[in-house]
This record gives structure tokens, C-alpha cells and sequence, in this order.
């Protein structure tokens, strides 16, 4: 029997492995940008679902509104301030397929940009993989719905990542060795959210998780949904209720 602390830390590697996969699909293949918009829209309405009944719904129930508040809104206030600094070093469309907007496409891609690319992949996926690991310490089960929302809104993150490295001249081994590292942090945090956080109170896990699905919901609206919606503009708000919609079913029927 594996331990429940690796195999939290095997499934924030699962999900993180969609930045190493966008990453080399970026590199290798011209993919359409309404594609990953599509791509993004699913995945926002997945994780809007996952949040609200597999995360915020169990945080309640374990430490209790106030907890779980005061935690929601101190990640979205962390991640949105974080988000801000990241926006102004050239990654506000991180999540976008070619991760440039139209002006910079026309001109070099700006230094620095990429390494501003792996950081915001840190500040989005580090509060994800927590969730992982914490939701372990719920009852000992994964969500697999929470998993797969994870790795779709990783997928268009490692596209930009590969776009904005080749622009800036990258060498393919250091875009898919920075990657691979980035995929290897969120499997690690996923291990160190279950590990730091065995044994806490309900109130202070109600906490961590509010924390993690604060910050989660904010990259969902701030970063996700724009780009989401400048790809695929009217039928964004569909694709996303599908997301939900299956979300919704697969975590019933679970």
C-alpha cells in the first residue's frame, strides 16, 4: 500500500504534467488558439465546480463558515496582488496560446518574459496542488474531477510557456528542463500540503483549503476566463456550463 503522503505528491505530479505536455504540444505543434481557448473555457467551468462542491462544501463542513471565509478571501487578496506584479513583467496572458498579445507579436518578445511565464505557473499551480494534498486529509480519497480541472488549466499555460521561449531564442532543453522542474514543484506540494497540514485542526485545514480555493478562483477569473473568452467570445459561457455540467455529474456519481 503506497502511503497516503506519496500518493498525494504522485497526483500533483499527474496534474502538473499538463505543463510539461502543453509545453512540448507548443513546441512541436502550431495549435489553433480557439482550441485552447476551448480548452480553457472547459476547464474554467470544471474547476468552478470542483471548488464548490468537492472543495469549499468539505472546508464548511470540517471548520465552518468563518474559517473557511477568512481563508477564501486572504488567497484571493495574496494571489491577486501576486498577479499584479507578475501582469507587469509581461505574463498577463500567460494562459494564452501564444502568450503575446498582438502589438508584441509584431516585435521581439520581451526579455524575461518566459521566466515570468514559470513564475506565474508557480503562483497558479502551487495553491492548486495543496488542494490536492489537503483533500487527502479529508477522508483519504482524491478527486478525480478536482485532478482533471487541474490538468486542463495547466494545458494552455505550458503552450504559452513553449511559444514565449522560442520567440525569446530558448534552447528546447532548457524550456522542457524548466518545466519538467516547475511539474516536479506541484507534485512536491501536493506531498508537503499533505504532510505539513496531518494532524491540523479542522478549523486551520478549513483555513488552508479556503486559502488555496481563493487564490484558484481568482487565476480563474483573472487569468483564465479573458483569454478563454477573447478565443472563443459567444460560446464561451456554453463550452464552461459543459465543464461544469460534467464536473457536476462525474463527482454524483463518485
Amino acid at each position: 500500500m503506497i502511503p497516503l503522503s506519496i500518493q498525494a505528491g504522485l497526483w500533483g505530479l499527474l496534474s502538473g504534467s499538463a505543463l510539461l505536455i502543453g509545453a512540448t504540444i507548443g513546441w512541436f505543434v502550431a495549435m489553433p488558439r480557439q482550441a485552447v481557448a476551448a480548452i480553457m473555457a472547459f476547464g474554467s467551468g470544471v474547476l468552478i465546480s470542483a471548488l464548490s462542491f468537492e472543495l469549499m462544501d468539505e472546508a464548511w463542513k470540517q471548520g465552518g463558515f468563518l474559517a473557511v471565509a477568512v481563508g477564501f478571501v486572504a488567497g484571493a487578496a495574496v494571489y491577486t496582488v501576486l498577479n499584479m506584479a507578475l501582469a507587469a513583467r509581461g505574463a498577463r496572458h500567460r494562459k494564452r496560446s501564444d502568450a503575446f498579445s498582438r502589438k508584441e507579436h509584431a516585435t521581439a518578445a520581451p526579455k524575461g518574459n518566459s521566466a515570468s511565464l514559470a513564475l506565474g505557473a508557480l503562483i497558479d499551480g502551487i495553491p492548486e496542488s495543496i488542494v490536492i494534498g489537503t483533500s487527502l486529509l479529508s477522508g483519504g480519497a482524491i478527486g478525480g474531477v478536482a485532478v482533471a480541472a487541474v490538468f486542463l488549466s495547466n494545458l494552455p499555460e505550458g503552450l504559452s510557456s513553449a511559444a514565449g521561449a522560442r520567440r525569446e531564442g530558448k534552447s528546447a532543453g532548457f524550456t522542457f528542463a524548466l518545466w519538467t522542474g516547475i511539474a516536479l514543484v506541484a507534485g512536491l506540494s501536493s506531498f508537503v500540503g499533505y504532510t505539513v497540514f496531518d494532524g491540523a485542526s479542522p478549523a486551520v485545514l478549513a483555513a488552508v483549503q479556503g486559502v488555496a480555493a481563493g487564490a484558484i478562483l481568482a487565476m480563474i477569473i483573472d487569468t483564465m476566463v479573458p483569454e478563454a473568452f477573447e478565443g472563443m467570445h459567444d460560446f464561451t459561457g456554453l463550452i464552461a456550463v459543459f465543464g461544469f455540467l460534467t464536473a457536476f455529474g462525474l463527482s454524483k456519481l463518485a
